[in-house]
């Protein structure tokens, strides 16, 4: 007895989708550069005038302030492709 013939379609594969490169915000690098470097600075001058600068009157806060800018830096790492 002869065979029908087969009524299989060919699997169905999605055009590659093209690649885009990942680029940075113009403003990413800088701002981090910024926080990191403005926070050590912070700190720095906390210990040089005795937490009597950069804002006087808060004492330790100030160092407080100067990790909170470096750590914020180090989050904006994590966007830099």
């Amino acid at each position: 007895m002869p065979e029908s013939k087969s009524r299989k379609k060919p699997a169905y594969v999605p055009p590659p989708a093209p690649h885009v490169a990942k680029t940075n915000p113009t403003w990413l690098v800088p701002t981090m550069l910024t926080l990191m470097v403005g926070g050590l600075l912070w700190i720095v001058a906390t210990y040089i005038f005795q937490a009597d600068y950069p804002i006087p009157g808060i004492g330790n806060g100030n160092l407080a302030i100067g990790f909170v800018m470096i750590i914020a830096g180090f989050g904006l790492t994590t966007r830099w492709h």
